[in-house]
């Protein structure tokens, strides 16, 4: 939703600036006391900010900092309810938040204000000028649930941009957990499990995590929405008490209800008034509605032949949860109650299968060899692995040397498959995270279909980080946009026909019928009958470019013409890491693409 923006022009020198950042900023008003273009007249800024202090979400004074402190001071009550206040003065050197720094967003607003006029945002919180984390603000970042109490959270702050001994708990994993691992302060310890947390070095606990504990010392407790509740019911199941029961139940087995983020059953109980009680009690979760083929094959604790005969699956709570939690870990196995005569019901909870901490396989992609051109995702992943396994024949060794200290890197060029799921197994098996390295983009050429078939077969969980393709390189590199407005809106990204076959609807000569921009790959070797192909759809002077070892230090590219394209390959010795790129669209300069004509209109330039 976009925020209501109130832009209060004290100087109207700085009109032009106001309209640039309105343009820029989207769903602003700027109000003026004088009848100025593109302004909504006020009588008074006092009397404007009081009668509309709670009407917008963020208000911009451009002039004087004494004017936009009088004039707010009258109506602030508290950081956790009051507006964003940035002041800037008319020059638009300084860029100033005056008020809800964190909550309201203003020390970022500044920032992105002043991002947009090349000035100077003056920030003063001290846990932004630290560099630490905004404790303040972790829950909204990373959309966890905490039920700290204003007075808690100024505590735990203080304690934490004091530097006093933190222990930081996270005993799951997601997104948020990766980011405050990466960004950990020097006097912060990281624990994995709380067992293993030594309170009496402890000033102040924060724990990301969906457990429930009773710690010695000052805590500050996020709850990531990772828990999965799967319900089942009698028809028309009486809801009352239901979900207080569900709770308890919840606090029995340590776990807390903030941390559901799901309420799951078959779409045979999809009106039942239960469902609309428990999701009235937790509004943070959503409600998943499965039909009974979605939930067939779940392999659940306690099946039961009467549910099958009646619904089609042999269980509803256990395989509703198992299904939203993408088969995580089993939490709470099926529970029956009956609060009201004839209202039985059922439930289970099941925990993220991606948030259960253990081992885990990221794929990523490299890119086509500078180490600069690898994603900044990738390279935080190479940072956290305990073991690389990288393509040592196509990936440059410099890329690895990101990987921590302490951790095994090592090439699979002399490896069969079998070597490398064994060895990719062993440190999954310890609970460890591994990296497989491979070149530019995994699913272009890859090879990572059967690594993938092995990991399914596992069980394992893996995920892919995307790479930039060494066709993009190709184009960065010969300075050439590979469509050309109406007349190549095609990249064909293929190989010619080799060791493997191609298959025959995907004939080199085939595909050239179409005239587009073609990347060709792994084909050097082949060139003669590659040329050959091509030559009986494209042009004889259609121009090509022989690359070799894209954005690597031996980086060479070869211009020319289709009729001399294997004579380039040959005389130069090109073999492996050779790109070949075919088409009209190599260094061409003509044809105007109608996104930035001035007639031209679209969703953001009306």
């Amino acid at each position: 939703m976009k925020e209501k923006t109130a832009i209060i022009l004290i100087s109207s020198q700085a009109l032009p600036m106001a309209q640039l950042l309105q343009k820029e900023l989207g769903d602003c008003t700027i109000f003026s006391q004088k009848l100025l273009d593109g302004c909504t007249q006020v009588e008074s800024y006092g009397d404007f900010v009081a009668a509309s202090f709670a009407a917008y979400d963020r208000f911009l004074f451009i002039g004087a900092m004494g004017i936009c402190v009088r004039c707010i001071a009258p109506c602030v009550s508290s950081k956790y309810a009051d507006p964003a206040v940035v002041c800037m003065d008319s020059t638009g050197q300084f860029v100033v938040p005056v008020l809800s720094g964190h909550v309201g967003g203003a020390n970022e607003w500044a920032k992105q204000i002043s991002s947009i006029i090349g000035a100077q945002a003056v920030i003063t919180t001290q846990s932004d000028c630290n560099g630490v984390w905004a404790l303040d603000l972790l829950a909204s970042k990373f959309g966890w649930q905490t039920a700290c109490t204003h007075e808690e959270m100024k505590r735990a702050i203080a304690r934490f941009v004091n530097q006093e001994r933190v222990a930081l708990l996270l005993d799951i994993k997601d997104k948020g957990t990766a980011w405050l691992e990466r960004t950990l302060p020097p006097y912060v310890k990281v624990y994995y499990h709380y067992e293993d947390i030594p309170f009496e070095e402890t000033d102040l606990l924060i724990a990301v995590t969906p457990y429930e504990y009773e710690a010695p010392a000052q805590a500050l407790y996020y709850r990531p929405q990772v828990l999965h509740l799967g319900v089942g019911c009698k028809k028309q199941c009486v809801p009352d008490g239901v979900a207080e029961y569900i709770e308890g139940s919840l606090k029995a087995h340590h776990l807390s209800p903030l941390s559901l983020a799901t309420i799951s059953t078959i779409a045979l109980k999809k009106d039942e008034p239960l469902l609309k009680a428990l999701q009235d009690k937790w509004p943070q979760t959503k409600v998943c509605i499965y039909s009974s083929e979605e939930l067939i094959g779940m392999e659940i604790p306690n099946p039961s032949q009467k549910v099958y005969e009646v619904t089609g699956v042999y269980g509803v709570a256990e395989s509703a949860a198992c299904k939203s939690s993408g088969c995580g870990k089993w939490l709470v196995e099926k529970q029956k109650g009956a609060l009201t005569p004839g209202s039985h019901f059922t439930f289970a909870v099941t925990l993220e299968a991606n948030a259960v901490r253990g081992g885990h396989i990221e794929i990523v992609g490299a890119g086509p060899g500078d180490p600069e051109l690898i994603s900044v995702r990738g390279k935080q992943m190479l940072e956290k692995a305990d073991l690389v396994l990288y393509a040592g024949s196509l990936v440059p060794r410099e890329l690895t040397y990101y990987a921590k200290e302490g951790a095994v890197v090592r090439s699979s060029a002399h490896m069969d498959l079998q070597e490398q799921f064994a060895l990719m197994k062993e440190f999954y098996d310890k609970g460890l995270f591994v990296v497989r390295l491979h070149t530019g983009d995994p699913c272009i050429y890859g090879a990572i279909q059967e690594q993938m078939a092995f990991f399914d077969a596992y069980g394992m969980s893996y995920h892919i980080t995307p790479g930039i393709s060494s066709f993009q390189a190709a184009a960065a590199a010969l300075r050439s946009q590979f469509t050309i407005p109406e007349k190549v809106q095609s990249i064909i990204l293929t190989r010619g026909e080799g060791r493997t076959p191609m298959p025959e609807k995907e004939q080199l000569h085939k595909l050239a019928q179409s005239q587009s921009t073609m990347c060709i790959y792994l084909s050097a070797s082949i060139v003669e009958d590659v040329q050959r192909e091509l030559l009986q759809a494209y042009p004889p002077e259609t121009p090509v470019a022989a690359c070799y070892k894209l954005t690597w230090k031996e980086e060479k590219i070869y211009r020319g013409v289709l009729k001399d394209l294997a004579r380039i390959v040959r005389e130069n010795n090109l073999t492996l890491t050779t790109l070949l790129v075919v088409g009209e669209a190599i260094d061409n300069r003509k044809g105007l693409s109608r996104l930035y004509a001035s007639d031209f209109k679209h969703l953001f330039r009306s």
